[in-house]
Formats: C-alpha cells, structure tokens, sequence
C-alpha cells in the first residue's frame, strides 16, 4: 500500500522537527493534504505543520488527557477514534461519553488560553494522531488565525452561541454543509458536455414531446437518459449508478424536471437541460461538438464519482412509505461500512434504513440542539462538520463526516436520532422477535425469526448468539438434506475455528452420530436421518479445511473411527490431489533461514515454517554454540528495529521486501547496520522489459497472482484478522501474497526514480499504464491497484515535468482507473466494479483483510459468554467474496504467449525493488529539483 502519513511522520520522532530535510517536508505535506481536516488549510500553513508537527500513537484504552489538566498540545486524528468523556463531579469514574472522534478530527484548542480541558480523551481503538505543542500551535494561531478558525471550534471559531445559562451541551455545525462539495460552474459545464454529446450521438433523445394532448418542448426521456449514460461508459456500473449521476445535474438544475420534481426517475418522465429553457438557445457548432466529445470521458467519470451521494440523498428525502426494496438495500449498504453502527445487528439496520431521513443545514453556525430540550434525533454526518460546546467550558471537539452524536439519549432521553418513536418501535419489534433459550437460568442460545418464512409456511429463525454446542444442535437439528446451499452450516464450518477447537468439535460431532439398536421403522429412519446430518456437516468441515486436518491429531483421529470416517477420508484425499498442482505452504514445512549477526555474518537454520521467535533464537544460539540471551531483531533497509516478541508465530514471513532477520545480545542492538544489497538495485531495469510486450507482462504477472493468490487458505484470513498467535498458525501463502502486491508497487516506483531521462520516463508512465490496463482486463485487480498505486506515489507523482510530457489519452486513462481507488463511500467505486466482474477473478485483498478487520474490531466476539454468531456471520460473507473469485480455475489460454515468455516470466517473478521511502524521495529530488 502506498506509504501513509503516520509513517512518514514516524521517520521523525527522534530527532527534532527543525532537523527535518525539505525531502521530508515533502513526504509529510503529501499526505497532510489527504486528510480532510487539513484540506483546506493554505500551503504556507500546512508546510508550517509539516515542520513542527510530533507524531503519537495510542493504544486502545490509553487516556490521552483527563478532564480539568492544563494542556500542552493540540491533535488531530490520523486514524482510529478516540472517546470524549465528561464528568460532572471530580471523580473521573464518574465520566459519561458524550461523543466519538473520528478520523479527520481536531481537538485541544484550549492552549491557547491555558484553560483548563474539559473533558477526558481515551483511545476506542488503537489510533495516530499529529501532535503539535502549544508554542508552535500559539505562532500558527496568531499567523493564520483567520484560515485555522474554519478548522477550530468556539469560541475561537466563529459560532453564533446560545445566552441560556441552563445549556450545557450546544451542537452546532461549523461550516456549511451543502449538498455537494463542488463548484457549480463545472456541473453547468458537466450538462452542457452531456447536452452536447447527445445531441451529436442521439439527437432524437432531445425533442419536443406530447403526453396528454399537451407539448412539452426540447425533452429527453428518464429511462432513455439512463440507457444512454449506462452505453457510454464502463464506470457507468448499474442503472441506479446513473439515476444518481443525472440525479447531481437535478440537484444543480442544470437538468430539470418539467413538473419541477426534485427526484430523477428512471421512467417514462420528461426531462430537460437548463440551455433548451430558452427557446432562442442555439444547437453547438461542430467545434463545441468536438470539444464535448474530448471532454466527455472525463465528464461521466467526474459524475461517476458524486453520482452515489446524489442517490443517497434522493433515497433519503424520500418519505419511509416511497421507499421501494432497492432503495432499502441502498441504504442498509450505506449502514453496513458506518462505524457508528458497526455493534448494532443487521436486523436492527435493516430497519433503520426505513427510518432515517435526509437533513440539510446549509448555514455555518445552526444550532441543531440544546441540553434540556425533548430529544428527537440521533444524527451521522454525512458531510459537513459539526461542533460540541460545553457552555461555560468552550468546546469539547469537531466532528466530521461519519460520526455520530446524540447516541446516548436513545437510553438517556436526550436529543436523539432516526425519531425516538422510531428507534422504540425497532427495538420492540426486534425484541418481540427474539428467543432466548436458557439451561440453569443461563441463556444458551438466542434466535431471532426471520422477516420470510420458508416456503413450508413454518417459522425460519437466525442464530444471533449461543454456546458452541448448541449453535452446533441447533444446525444439526435445522439442517434441510433437499437442498445442497444451507449458508448458515456454511457459516458454522467457515468460522468454527474462531470459536471452537477441532479437538472440541470431533467429540461433539460423534457425540451427534447415533448408532441404531432398535428396529422399529420410525427410530431406524431418524437415525438415519441424523446420521445423513452429521456426516453432510463433517463433509464440509473437511472441504473447508482440507490439508490442514493433517495437522491436527484429534481431526486425523476423527476420521479414522467407524461410521464417517470411509466417507471423510475419501472426501479427504479428493481434496489433497486438488491441492497437488498448487503446493501451499503448511504449518509443518521446514524451511531455511538465514539468520544475521551484527558483523553480517550469517547462519543457515532449519525450522518449521510455524516455528516461533524463541524457537528461531533458539535455533540460532546452539548453530552459534553461545549460552547468551539473544533477541531476534527485523532490521529494515532504512535501518528501522524491531525486535519480535518469543511468542510471535512464523515470523519468517513478517520479514519485508528487503528485510532481514538479525540475531544478537541487547548491547548490540545499536549498532546493527543494514546489508549493502539491502538497498536495492542501484539501477532500473528499464532495458530489459521495454521490448517486452505489455500485454504479455501483465499476463505473466497475473499468472504469478493466481498461483500465489490459490494458495492462500480461507482461514489464513481469519488468522490475520484474529491474531495468528492465538492459533499457532501460519499465514505465510497471504503474507506472500500481500508482499507481491508492495513489490510491484515499489518496482513501478523504483523503476521511474531510477530513470535518468526525461523521455524515457514518459515512455515508462505509458509502459506502466498499458500493463495496468491489461492486467484489469485479465480480472487481475492485485497488480492493477499495485501499479497505480505506485504512480501515485509521492516520489512519482511529484514529477512534475514527467507527468506534464505524458500524451492526453494516457492522462485520461490514468485518471479514469484511479478513479476506481476512490476510497469515498468505502470504496464504491472498487466494489461496483467488482460485482461486474465473472471469476476468476485476483482481488484487491487488501480492502477484504479491512473489512474483516472493521467488523472484528467493532464487534464483539463474544455477548454474555456466548459466541456472537452474527458477527461470525458477517466476517464469512466477506470470506466466501474470495471463494467466489477462485470458484472458476483461471485459464492459461488467455492470452497466446510470445517466443519470449520464459524471459517475460523469469523477470516479473524476480523483481528488484528499493523499498526505502526517504530513498526514493530522494532519488526522486534529484531527478526533478524542487521548483522555488
């Protein structure tokens, strides 16, 4: 991934901010400018951060500051969230939290007067923040206190403030939160492309209209607008995708409807551009034509992009009962990625998505509620920001799109959201659909009834929580033998390893097994019956598991007692001939390791692929013939330690692109130097792969993907997301598979920044985009993301001179796929592109490992001792998005290979990279000098 702002300000800490380089500047300025709270700060005053600003990271549940301290420092979030806690009385415990600070937030303003804070900040989960100190923050405020005051909240911001004495907590928002952050003037000139473009390609869409025995002059048809913005272009992804786009020019009026509608509807329905208002508006010469035509592309992806919002919007204006099923799926999508939400059940989601509604507050300084008013709304920001003041105090904190305020009042009766009446009815509703089922006054298992029946008429109920055993009754007993898709058994086998051991499984599933000793007709066929259940459900645990039953004793004994064992173990052995071509790494594999000392000497070990750090010490010490206590270091090839921990799991496969391991005693961490071939090529290899033909790199390329993407198990993933030390697992086949991803991102940028020539590195811009452009059109998304996110690098995006040489086409092409990086509304633009796609496909894993992560994190695993299987739910759903792209083999005939291929393939499987940031900067400084 391309490198972040916590890491480049993580170059820093020990030494001082004014001993920073002007390369260093750069790297911080470069993604400062990403954050939206820094958006819209100047560039003198961010450069002014860049060189002052500290670097901090907190753990989760790490007090940064208590209620009533003096401050020293000012903050803003990275990432993570953090708490904001008020107390009424001295006694901190005593704190209630009345909000969440999320990413883009800044708080601390109280330096400036040396006021006491007022309130207490505690970490939710781990998080970055940008620190900077009170006299640097004093020299800004006074030097830029007119572009800070947008970004501060009252009373240093402006705010128009209340005069009652009683308040205690005003909301108010801090700057205008209109519907769309984009200038006007563009989606006038967006219509009138559009306009242009139609008339020149279809201008039978734009005509005069009788409906009714009435005319409606120069109209164009809804469904028919539709159909023509879907044929244009592929970031066109759904319908929907295009009601929101026409839906932007509606917002702006530069699409009216005739009726003067504020919704675009795909439907019989007329509609007309602001220029056909007049009568006397001329049709465009061949020239506007022509200048349409160029502009159009860029146009459709400029409104691919907002087009969602608008949608959303058109959604929720809506009033509940307008709401057709799409509409719902379209919001309760909206829900699933709003970490406000992320504890509260999908049920509970799908029905807010009934309830909640649309607000505008386009004037800075609205007050939306005070403290002892009745409470009707709990809010999320959709965009726009708001400000908690605690009167008398000052402000608590700014909170910025995707946070949420007034939570508490649902139990509290303070100001709340979705109607109070609402959100009372959803948790009536859900709490009348629940059932809980209790052995010895102790909940067991809880169930909810599902919204659909079966197609028996009888009642279907969905496990929300329960005890490993009887969730696992529960299925047995639930369990439909006519049908083979049973998602809920699906789900139990996927994530049993998170909540059940296989040496607790086994047993239970023999326990389950019945053995038939009698012979009456109905006791013969419900054994039977239950048999068929136990052995339909051990099946697919082996299925889902496959080699790594072999390394478990009690799973290897499970299948060898009577009853299922025949069966499992032929489904067995079926599996182990499926997995021969692929060879993943296992758990037992024993591999080499070169293990350095601090002279660079080296030792070669043998150890499991699994072995621990103290087993790799260990090791170390008796090839050393030493008695000392030695640490197990990963030296970087910018020289960053660190030291990995005697429990850490397989940490051969923690080693980065051009890390090494390094063993040695405490006294000598200090002097551990990196290697010379850590440094990387010293130059490209432009010479070797610019005869190459692009389509056949990006083809070998996705070869290489496929094999590496193959191996990765299904519970690889939830070793990563849950922590593989507490399985003693390896996840060395999707540690191998997200290095590959870093390496051809650091090989585009290692590539340009060894160029010498200005020409030659348009020629490689070009290269590298063409590959990219191949590698989406093999359904490779690992290597096209890695390839555009290596341009976008800040070493390479910063040649300026480069990119100013690149041909139009080549800029429209590049703009057009980062687009699809676009990581607004949680990456729609990736996911929609991704439901087009048929398998096989090579994804973008990355983005699966944070979804998982975000639903790990904002659930809990286990509610009153009881597994939450609907958090279980949720994380296999990701997980079967990977089954789905290998449920198609890929097919080596894609593409016809050149006479070269073997040198194609040798080459992109050896890529020789610097993966030293400040070094690329650098290379890349000296390429193109800063501009004065």
């Amino acid at each position: 991934l391309s490198l972040s702002l916590s890491l480049s300000l993580s170059y820093y800490p020990p030494s001082e901010p004014s001993e920073r380089s002007g390369e260093d500047v750069d790297i911080i300025l470069t993604r400062l400018r990403e954050v939206k709270a820094f958006q819209r700060f100047p560039p003198p005053l961010l450069l002014q951060i860049c060189s002052c600003a500290f670097y901090e990271y907190l753990e989760k549940g790490i007090t940064l500051f208590r209620q009533g301290d003096i401050g020293t420092s000012w903050y803003a979030v990275l990432s993570g969230s953090l708490d904001v806690k008020v107390s009424e009385t001295a006694n901190h415990q005593d704190a209630v939290t009345i909000c969440t600070l999320g990413i883009g937030t800044a708080f601390g303003e109280s330096i400036l007067d040396n006021t006491p804070r007022h309130a207490t900040i505690v970490s939710r989960e781990s998080s970055e923040l940008l620190r900077i100190e009170q006299r640097e923050f004093k020299s800004l405020w006074e030097k830029y206190r007119q572009s800070m005051a947008g970004l501060l909240a009252p009373p240093y911001g402006a705010m128009e403030s209340g005069s009652n004495n009683d308040r205690k907590y005003i909301i108010c928002t801090l700057s205008p939160s209109a519907l769309l952050q984009v200038p006007s003037e563009k989606l006038q000139r967006a219509g009138k492309v559009l306009r242009n473009a139609i008339l020149s390609r279809a201008p039978h869409m734009i005509r005069d209209r009788k409906y009714h025995l009435k005319t409606y002059r120069q109209c164009c048809v809804g469904t028919e607008l539709v159909d023509w913005l879907v044929q244009q272009s592929a970031c066109v992804h759904t319908r929907s995708h295009a009601v929101g786009m026409w839906q932007t020019l509606l917002e702006e009026g530069v699409l009216n409807h005739v009726d003067q509608e504020l919704g675009f509807q795909d439907k019989y329905l007329f509609y007309r551009f602001l220029d056909d208002e007049d009568e006397d508006t001329p049709l465009p010469s061949e020239e506007e034509k022509r200048e349409s035509e160029e502009e159009l592309p860029e146009t459709i992806l400029f409104l691919a992009q907002i087009g969602p919002d608008a949608l959303l919007r058109m959604i929720l204006r809506k009033s509940p009962g307008q709401r057709s099923g799409d509409d719902l799926e379209i919001i309760y999508d909206e829900l699933l990625h709003i970490k406000a939400l992320a504890q509260v059940s999908n049920t509970v989601k799908r029905e807010l998505a009934s309830v909640l509604i649309f607000e505008s507050h386009a004037k800075a300084g609205t007050v939306l509620f005070n403290q002892g008013e009745e409470g009707t709304s709990w809010y999320i920001i959709q965009k726009g920001s708001v400000n908690v003041v605690i009167y008398g105090k000052g402000v608590v904190c700014t909170l910025h799109e995707g946070d949420d305020f007034g939570k508490l009042a649902l139990v509290t009766d303070s100001p709340r959201a979705a109607s109070i009446e609402d959100f009372n009815r959803i948790l009536r509703d859900v709490e009348a659909n629940t059932v809980r089922l209790k052995e010895h006054e102790q909940p067991v298992l809880v169930l909810e009834k599902s919204p659909r029946a079966s197609t028996m008429g009888s009642i279907k109920y969905t496990v929300i929580s329960g005890t490993p055993e009887k969730i696992l009754e529960h299925f047995l007993e639930t369990m439909r033998m006519d049908t083979h898709h049973n998602p809920a058994v699906d789900d139990f086998v996927l994530m049993q390893c998170v909540f059940m051991p296989n040496s607790q499984l086994c047993p239970l599933l023999l326990a389950q097994y019945p053995f038939c000793f009698t012979y009456t007709q109905e006791r013969v066929e419900y054994t039977v019956a239950i048999k068929r259940k136990v052995l339909t459900l051990a099946l697919r645990w082996a299925s889902t598991h496959s080699y790594l039953l072999q390394e478990e004793p009690a799973a290897l004994a499970f299948l060898e007692v009577r009853g299922p064992g025949k069966s499992l173990i032929r489904q067995f052995s079926h599996g182990e001939e499926r997995l021969q071509k692929k060879q993943p790494i296992r758990n037992q594999d024993d591999i080499l390791l070169k293990v350095f000392c601090s002279d660079h000497t080296y030792s070669t070990i043998r150890v499991a692929v699994a072995a621990t750090g103290r087993e790799v010490i260990s090791a170390v010490a008796d090839k050393l013939g030493t008695n000392d206590e030695l640490l197990l270091v990963h030296l970087s090839s910018s020289g960053e330690k660190l030291i990995l921990k005697p429990n850490d799991v397989s940490v051969f496969s923690t080693v980065g692109i051009n890390g090494r391991l390094f063993s040695c005693p405490r006294e000598q961490l200090n002097a551990l130097t990196p290697l010379p071939d850590q440094e990387g090529p010293t130059a490209g290899s432009m010479s070797s792969f610019e005869l190459m033909s692009s389509k056949d790199l990006a083809y070998q390329m996705t070869l290489y993907d496929w094999e590496l993407f193959s191996c990765v198990h299904e519970h690889e993933l939830l070793y990563h997301t849950f922590g593989r030390t507490n399985f003693r697992r390896t996840t060395a086949n999707l540690d191998l598979f997200l290095r590959r991803f870093n390496q051809v991102q650091l090989w585009v940028v290692t590539e340009v920044c060894l160029c010498g020539t200005l020409s030659k590195r348009v020629q490689l811009l070009k290269k590298f985009i063409k590959i990219a452009a191949h590698c989406r059109e093999f359904r490779n998304l690992n290597s096209f993301f890695a390839i555009i996110m290596g341009m976008s690098n800040p070493a390479v995006s910063r040649l300026s001179q480069t990119w100013e040489k690149l041909p139009s086409k080549f800029k429209k092409f590049y703009a057009e796929f980062e687009s699809m990086m676009d990581p607004s509304r949680n990456h729609r633009a990736y996911r929609l592109t991704v439901t087009k796609l048929e398998p096989p496909i090579i994804p973008f894993m990355p983005l699966l490992l944070k979804d998982m992560t975000f639903t790990h994190e904002g659930n809990k695993t286990l509610i009153d001792g009881m597994v939450n299987f609907e958090k279980m739910r949720i994380i296999a759903n990701t997980i079967r998005q990977v089954r789905h792209c290998r449920s198609q083999p890929f097919n080596p005939e894609i593409c016809q290979p050149n006479k070269n291929h073997a040198e194609v393939r040798g080459y992109v499987r050896k890529l020789c990279v610097v993966d030293n940031q400040r070094a690329l900067t650098q290379l890349s400084y000296r390429l193109e000098p800063r501009r004065t």
